[in-house]
Protein backbone atom coordinates (compact mmCIF):
# COMPACT_ATOMS: atom_id res chain seq x y z
CA UNK A 1 0.00 0.00 0.00
CA UNK A 2 2.76 2.56 0.77
CA UNK A 3 3.84 1.80 -2.54
CA UNK A 4 0.57 2.69 -4.41
CA UNK A 5 0.50 5.88 -1.89
CA UNK A 6 4.08 7.30 -3.54
CA UNK A 7 3.29 6.53 -6.84
CA UNK A 8 -0.47 7.92 -6.38
CA UNK A 9 1.26 11.12 -5.04
CA UNK A 10 3.91 11.21 -8.03
CA UNK A 11 0.95 10.69 -10.63
CA UNK A 12 -1.00 13.29 -8.85
CA UNK A 13 1.44 15.88 -8.71
CA UNK A 14 2.93 15.31 -12.04
CA UNK A 15 5.92 15.18 -11.12
CA UNK A 16 7.15 12.06 -12.89
CA UNK A 17 10.01 12.26 -15.97
CA UNK A 18 9.15 11.23 -19.89
CA UNK A 19 7.19 8.22 -19.63
CA UNK A 20 7.70 5.02 -21.85
CA UNK A 21 5.18 2.63 -22.54
CA UNK A 22 5.42 -1.04 -24.36
CA UNK A 23 2.13 -1.67 -26.92
CA UNK A 24 0.85 -4.50 -28.36
CA UNK A 25 0.21 -3.73 -31.96
CA UNK A 26 0.74 -5.37 -35.46
CA UNK A 27 1.30 -8.74 -33.62
CA UNK A 28 3.93 -7.11 -32.36
CA UNK A 29 5.58 -5.41 -28.78
CA UNK A 30 7.00 -1.82 -28.79
CA UNK A 31 8.57 0.33 -26.43
CA UNK A 32 7.61 4.17 -26.87
CA UNK A 33 7.80 7.06 -25.99
CA UNK A 34 6.61 10.54 -27.49
CA UNK A 35 6.99 11.57 -30.24
CA UNK A 36 8.58 8.52 -31.49
CA UNK A 37 8.24 6.82 -35.03
CA UNK A 38 7.29 2.83 -35.44
CA UNK A 39 7.23 1.27 -38.92
CA UNK A 40 4.76 -1.17 -38.83
CA UNK A 41 4.79 -3.61 -42.03
CA UNK A 42 1.31 -4.31 -41.74
CA UNK A 43 -2.13 -2.37 -43.50
CA UNK A 44 -3.98 -0.19 -41.11
CA UNK A 45 -7.49 0.90 -42.11
CA UNK A 46 -6.68 4.59 -41.37
CA UNK A 47 -5.57 7.22 -43.28
CA UNK A 48 -2.49 9.50 -43.41
CA UNK A 49 -3.21 11.87 -40.46
CA UNK A 50 -5.73 10.23 -39.00
CA UNK A 51 -5.27 9.76 -34.51
CA UNK A 52 -6.03 6.28 -33.65
CA UNK A 53 -5.48 4.90 -29.76
CA UNK A 54 -3.16 1.83 -29.30
CA UNK A 55 -5.12 0.04 -26.28
CA UNK A 56 -3.14 -3.05 -25.90
CA UNK A 57 -1.01 -1.29 -23.15
CA UNK A 58 1.21 -3.91 -21.44
CA UNK A 59 3.88 -1.90 -19.57
CA UNK A 60 4.07 2.26 -18.29
CA UNK A 61 6.55 3.98 -16.31
CA UNK A 62 8.54 6.29 -16.26
CA UNK A 63 12.33 6.74 -13.92
CA UNK A 64 10.69 6.41 -10.53
CA UNK A 65 7.50 3.97 -11.07
CA UNK A 66 6.38 1.30 -13.40
CA UNK A 67 3.00 0.21 -13.94
CA UNK A 68 2.69 -3.94 -15.18
CA UNK A 69 -0.38 -5.29 -16.73
CA UNK A 70 -1.53 -8.95 -16.07
CA UNK A 71 -1.26 -9.31 -19.14
CA UNK A 72 -2.83 -5.74 -19.79
CA UNK A 73 -3.48 -2.59 -17.80
CA UNK A 74 -6.63 -1.14 -17.84
CA UNK A 75 -7.95 1.20 -20.68
CA UNK A 76 -8.62 3.66 -18.33
CA UNK A 77 -5.17 3.69 -16.54
CA UNK A 78 -3.54 4.77 -19.74
CA UNK A 79 -4.04 6.61 -22.96
CA UNK A 80 -1.68 6.25 -25.86
CA UNK A 81 -2.71 8.25 -28.92
CA UNK A 82 -0.34 8.34 -32.40
CA UNK A 83 -0.71 9.28 -35.89
CA UNK A 84 -0.74 7.90 -39.44
CA UNK A 85 2.10 9.74 -40.65
CA UNK A 86 2.70 7.70 -44.23
CA UNK A 87 1.31 4.79 -45.77
CA UNK A 88 3.66 2.51 -48.56
CA UNK A 89 5.05 -0.34 -49.54
CA UNK A 90 8.17 -1.93 -48.79
CA UNK A 91 11.47 -2.40 -51.07
CA UNK A 92 10.97 -5.44 -53.01
CA UNK A 93 12.95 -8.58 -51.57
CA UNK A 94 13.76 -11.02 -53.56
CA UNK A 95 13.58 -14.49 -52.40
CA UNK A 96 15.30 -17.18 -54.64
CA UNK A 97 15.12 -21.20 -54.72
CA UNK A 98 17.75 -23.06 -56.80
CA UNK A 99 19.13 -26.78 -57.41
CA UNK A 100 22.17 -26.89 -59.24
CA UNK A 101 21.62 -29.85 -62.24
CA UNK A 102 18.27 -29.76 -61.69
CA UNK A 103 16.69 -27.05 -64.11
CA UNK A 104 14.88 -26.03 -60.73
CA UNK A 105 14.88 -22.36 -59.92
CA UNK A 106 12.06 -20.17 -58.58
CA UNK A 107 12.20 -16.39 -58.00
CA UNK A 108 9.68 -14.76 -55.91
CA UNK A 109 9.41 -11.14 -55.00
CA UNK A 110 7.59 -9.59 -51.83
CA UNK A 111 6.29 -6.35 -51.35
CA UNK A 112 5.04 -5.50 -48.60
CA UNK A 113 2.62 -2.46 -47.09
CA UNK A 114 4.30 -0.62 -44.50
CA UNK A 115 2.65 2.45 -42.23
CA UNK A 116 4.92 4.76 -40.22
CA UNK A 117 2.95 5.78 -37.23
CA UNK A 118 4.06 8.98 -34.92
CA UNK A 119 3.41 8.52 -31.05
CA UNK A 120 1.63 11.30 -29.64
CA UNK A 121 0.82 11.27 -26.54
CA UNK A 122 1.25 8.92 -23.54
CA UNK A 123 -1.26 9.86 -20.63
CA UNK A 124 -1.63 8.17 -17.11
CA UNK A 125 -4.76 8.72 -15.12
CA UNK A 126 -4.64 11.44 -12.21
CA UNK A 127 -5.06 8.53 -9.60
CA UNK A 128 -4.42 4.88 -9.41
CA UNK A 129 -7.26 2.59 -8.01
Amino acid sequence: MEVVQNVNALISTGEYSRLFAVVHFASRQWKVTNEDLILIENHIEADCGDRIRLEKVLLVGGDDFTLIGRPLLGRDLIRVEATVIEKTESWPRVHFRFKRRKRYRRTRINVQPQTVLRINTIEIAPALA
